[in-house]
């Protein structure tokens, strides 16, 4: 989607230089600062991602897993 945005023109001239620096369209780089922008300020859905991930996995132990987890916590001064 195209879309007009008015930025100050010191955002403009580091954004530029940024993408040439990292041979990176402007269009990519004003998305991709959009895009961690709006993760950022969107926390429910990242733990809603992490639910689903976890409800998909369900309930798998691993013996190795609980056993080194125990392990850990023991040797940890609280």
């Amino acid at each position: 989607m195209k879309t007009a945005v008015s930025i100050p023109d010191a955002v403009f001239e580091k954004a530029e230089r940024l993408a040439r620096k990292a041979g990176r369209s402007r269009s990519e780089v004003f998305s991709a600062a959009v895009a961690e922008y709006v993760a950022r300020h969107a926390p429910d859905e990242v733990t809603d991602a992490m639910d689903r991930v976890c409800a998909d996995l369900g309930d798998q132990r691993d013996g190795f897993v609980t056993a080194a987890g125990r392990r850990v916590l023991e040797d940890t001064e609280w």
